[in-house]
C-alpha cells in the first residue's frame, strides 16, 4: 500500500545530507514551510545551497538557518529587504554566496528542470551583469540571454490538503513556488494542514501530482487567537 505520509518533520528530513541543494518554496512568508525549516536546522545538514524567492525575513524559518551559518549559497530573486538583516551580515562578511536571478527566470528555471528541458533563451538580463558569461543569441529581432535549469536534491514545500499518495492542493498565493519546485527535486516534501482520504480531493483540483512528492507531514494549522482561526472556504 502506498503510504507517503510520515510522522514528523524531523523523520522526513532525517535523511537530507550536507551539501544539497534545497528548494524552499515561499513568496516571502506567504506558503514557505516553517516546519520543514526548522526540522532541517534541527536535522544539522549544513554546506547547503538554497533556492528561494527571498533571503529569508526577521529571524525565523529560513533566515535562521542562514543565521546559523548552515547555508554556503543561496540562489533568489530578492535578497534584500528591511527585515533581511542575517544576509545582509553573511554577505557583507564574505560568508555567503548569492546568485541573483530575476523572479521569471528564477521560475522558468525551476519549471525547466521539472519539464526536463534543457535550457530557455530570454532576454531578460541580457546587456547586464547578470548574462555576463552566458550565451547569447539574436532571435526574433531581439537579443537573448540562454538560462538554465536548476535542479534540486530536495524541496521542501507548503500545501493546504493532501492524500496519502501525495497528491496536494494549496490555499491561494501560498501556492506560489511550490507546484515547480516539487517537480525541479528528486526529493519532495510537503506539509499539509489535512490528509484527507483517497478520493476526498477532486481531481480537477489537484495541483501536484503524488508522483512528485515522497513525504508528506500534516501540519495543524497555527492559531491566530484563543479561539483559532478558520480560513474561509
Amino acid at each position: 500500500m502506498i503510504d507517503k505520509v510520515v510522522a514528523s518533520c524531523a523523520e522526513a528530513l532525517a535523511d537530507v545530507p550536507d551539501g544539497a541543494t534545497v528548494m524552499v518554496g515561499g513568496f516571502g512568508t506567504a506558503g514557505q514551510p516553517n516546519e520543514l525549516i526548522d526540522a532541517l536546522l534541527e536535522q544539522g545538514a549544513k554546506d547547503l545551497v538554497i533556492v528561494n524567492n527571498n533571503a529569508g525575513n526577521g529571524d525565523t524559518g529560513l533566515a535562521a538557518l542562514l543565521a546559523a551559518g548552515r547555508v554556503r549559497k543561496i540562489i533568489c530573486s530578492f535578497p534584500r529587504q528591511t527585515d533581511s538583516w542575517h544576509f545582509d551580515r553573511l554577505y557583507r562578511e564574505g560568508r555567503i554566496e548569492l546568485e541573483l536571478v530575476p523572479q521569471g527566470n528564477l521560475a522558468e528555471r525551476i519549471r525547466a528542470a521539472g519539464a526536463g528541458i534543457g535550457g530557455f533563451f530570454t532576454p531578460t538580463g541580457y546587456g547586464t551583469e547578470l548574462a555576463t558569461g552566458k550565451e547569447a543569441r539574436f532571435i526574433d529581432g531581439r537579443w537573448m540571454v540562454l538560462e538554465t535549469p536548476i535542479h534540486a536534491d530536495v524541496a521542501l514545500i507548503k500545501a493546504e490538503r493532501g492524500d496519502r499518495w501525495g497528491n496536494l492542493t494549496y490555499r491561494m498565493t501560498a501556492r506560489n513556488f511550490g507546484p515547480i519546485m516539487a517537480m525541479a527535486a528528486r526529493l519532495t516534501v510537503a506539509t499539509v494542514h489535512e490528509v484527507v482520504p483517497l478520493g476526498g480531493l477532486d481531481p480537477e483540483a489537484v495541483v501536484t501530482p503524488g508522483v512528485f512528492v515522497r513525504r508528506v507531514v500534516c501540519v495543524p494549522r497555527a492559531s491566530t487567537s484563543s479561539g483559532g482561526f478558520k480560513p474561509p472556504a
